[in-house]
């Protein structure tokens, strides 16, 4: 995220003239978007190499098995293009493994809380990955395992004291049923944490551009610029819809999935607790958090904006409606801040 010295009048005409590209890089844009302090990494599927250099050409000296933690030991900015605008891998193991294979994440474990509100509140996960219960007890039969960064909505704690264990119990809104997790893997958010940022500017102020030729989101406070973010839109044959939209049904943690609706030849996915989900389209598309890849800068959705969670919070926070901290879901047709894709 950063504040260039460009007005949302010069943005839009630059995008809408498919300059933007040349005006970006005069703005050294690429250089204030790179890579943050990472020091872990989940490698997000089977088989991601590990190489004796930073370049798809080095020599493979490792493969990594899906979900295998890794400590980070440097940051490479300047390596082999994986796509246009991410040049970035990570040194680990004595190699280097490209930077849109690995979720960056944290092992943070948390204190428990024992009171939750009457319908339910937002949880966050803290560690790399959690395998859920189907009852709350270390050894009841496992569930489906979740990662850092995704939400998921908890409705009551439960104190196990046989076992000396305490869980939090959520709820699976498209499953329809109930999962455990252990209260030291998962924040619970505080109402503050959900409120609307910049609640004084007035919601037709509000911009949100997304510029699919360079894969950016931008966010326009009037003429003044106050968020950018690499993005993944929709490949080909889902392509993110063009056009003007608002984002007017939001929620903190969805259940994404096709079953049902994958065509014949499609995967079927199914991927729990995606976070911080602002639609802006009734077919589903949405701007939203990603834990199954770290690969912005090129299509790679199924129509929607994968943004890295921290920034999907930021536009979930920031755009309307807001949704309150015990609702798990707001749903205002024609209402919403305005969103622009080119």
């Amino acid at each position: 995220m950063l504040n260039p010295q460009i007005s949302r009048r010069e943005f839009l005409r630059l995008a809408g003239t498919g300059s933007l590209a040349f005006a970006l890089r005069d703005l050294r844009l690429d250089r204030a978007l790179a890579a943050s302090a990472v020091k872990q990494g989940r490698i997000t599927r089977s088989g991601i190499p590990l190489y004796d250099a930073p370049a798809f050409t080095g020599n493979k000296i490792h493969y990594f098995g899906a979900d295998k933690v890794i400590e980070i030991t440097g940051v490479e900015e300047n390596g082999e293009s994986g796509n246009p605008f991410n040049s970035v891998w990570y040194q680990a193991d004595n190699g280097y493994t490209y930077s849109g294979w690995i979720q960056p994440v944290e092992t943070n474990y948390q204190k428990p809380v024992f009171s939750i509100p009457e319908k339910g509140q937002v949880g966050e996960i803290t560690v790399p990955f959690c395998d859920t219960k189907k009852e709350p007890y270390t050894y009841a039969e496992r569930g489906y395992r979740i990662y850092y960064g995704t939400t998921h909505w908890v409705t009551k704690v439960i104190v196990q004291r046989d076992e000396k264990s305490i869980w939090y119990q959520i709820y699976d809104f498209h499953l329809k049923r109930t999962y455990y997790v252990p209260s030291h893997d998962m924040r619970l958010l505080p109402n503050d944490e959900l409120s609307t940022l910049s609640p004084e500017v007035p919601d037709e102020e509000k911009l949100v551009v997304v510029d699919l030729s360079t894969q950016l989101v931008t966010a326009f406070e009037g003429e003044r610029l106050v968020f950018s973010q690499r993005c993944a839109s929709g490949v080909r044959g889902t392509d993110t819809p063009k056009g003007e939209f608002r984002t007017y049904h939001k929620g903190p943690s969805v259940h994404m999935t096709n079953e049902g609706d994958a065509a014949e030849d499609e995967a079927v996915y199914s991927l729990p607790g995606v976070p911080w989900c602002a639609f802006f389209t009734g077919a589903g598309n949405a701007f939203h958090g990603t834990y199954w890849h770290n690969d912005y800068g090129r299509p790679r959705s199924h129509g929607c904006v994968n943004l890295p969670s921290e920034s999907a919070k930021f536009i979930y926070r920031w755009t309307r409606p807001n949704v309150p901290p015990d609702d798990d879901y707001v749903h205002l047709p024609g209402e919403g801040t305005r969103v622009q894709i080119f």
